[in-house]
């Protein structure tokens, strides 16, 4: 197998890191700053401007929604070009967002283009693509073992022309940003089917009555603000039948078609990170002075 970068791969490789250089690397101090400045001010929760300040440069350059190999609507690169870009943003953890690269909306963006209906579509990938919204995908839950998902136990259950949704869920990440307007929810919508047939996923609007944010989890006594990692309680929670994504008892092979991208995504940021911390560590000792 060649893993050469193609030549255009190279030209945006180029691009993000002069991106980085110019504009992210100068602006770590400051992220933290407003950062700061927003928690003692009782705004721990609310955007930061240096992030909101940069996108529009990127969009300029063209290093916009570049995870999306959808050619029309992203950058149509294949998940082995776009991996050394993800490197690279990972090497600041917020720069992703910049490029609109962060998850869990690259992996939402990713369901809503493949699977979600042109209505769908119209009303929460254009927002998305556009980094105007946030969003966040409701899979994990307390309860059970989520790291295999036909244990997911929330149901989706359709009434009429409706589906009410129950359930409890944590560690939804992105689900305290102010901006995250819709979830992309995981549930049993048929219990009593083949054991990968039994869920689905449905678009659950995040101020939809009986959506319940309850509190921020934390790691290691870090919240991640403003981005969060939410406990959510669904309590009768009812939407159109119509947000309903490919339809039910398909949520497993949705699922299946989203985490694949996002696990590379997500390991080449943390590589990228993880190079970043190695080159500073070299820095410093061969500056130390004993």
């Amino acid at each position: 197998m060649d893993f050469a970068f193609s030549s255009r791969t190279q030209q945006l490789l180029d691009h993000v890191r002069s991106f980085m250089d110019k504009h992210v690397y100068p602006n770590e101090a400051r992220y933290w700053e407003e950062l700061e400045a927003n928690t003692a001010a009782g705004k721990r929760w609310t955007p930061l401007p240096v992030i909101e300040e940069l996108k529009p440069l990127a969009r300029e350059r063209g290093l916009w929604n570049l995870f999306l190999p959808d050619s029309e609507r992203g950058a149509g690169l294949t998940n082995q070009e776009y991996a050394p870009l993800a490197e690279q943003m990972g090497r600041v953890p917020w720069s992703s967002e910049v490029f609109n690269c962060s998850a869990p909306d690259t992996g939402n963006m990713e369901v809503l283009v493949r699977y979600g209906t042109p209505e769908q579509q119209k009303q929460w990938l254009d927002g998305l693509l556009a980094g105007e919204i946030r969003s966040a995908f409701a899979m994990t839950e307390p309860d059970v073992a989520s790291s295999d998902a036909t244990n997911i136990a929330t149901r989706i259950e359709r009434q009429g022309d409706e589906y009410v949704v129950n359930g409890r869920k944590w560690w939804i990440s992105g689900a305290g940003d102010p901006r995250c307007k819709v979830f992309i929810v995981m549930g049993k919508s048929d219990p009593l089917g083949p054991r990968h047939q039994q869920q689905s996923m449905i678009l659950v609007p995040s101020d939809a009555p009986g959506v319940h944010i309850k509190r921020p989890l934390q790691v290691f006594g870090f919240d991640d603000a403003p981005h969060g990692h939410m406990e959510i309680v669904f309590d009768n929670v009812r939407v159109p039948a119509s947000n309903m994504l490919l339809g039910e008892g398909r949520g497993f092979e949705i699922a299946q078609g989203r985490l694949g991208p996002g696990r590379i995504h997500h390991c080449m940021r943390l590589i990228g990170l993880a190079e970043r911390a190695l080159e500073l560590m070299c820095r410093r000792a061969l500056k130390r002075v004993a």
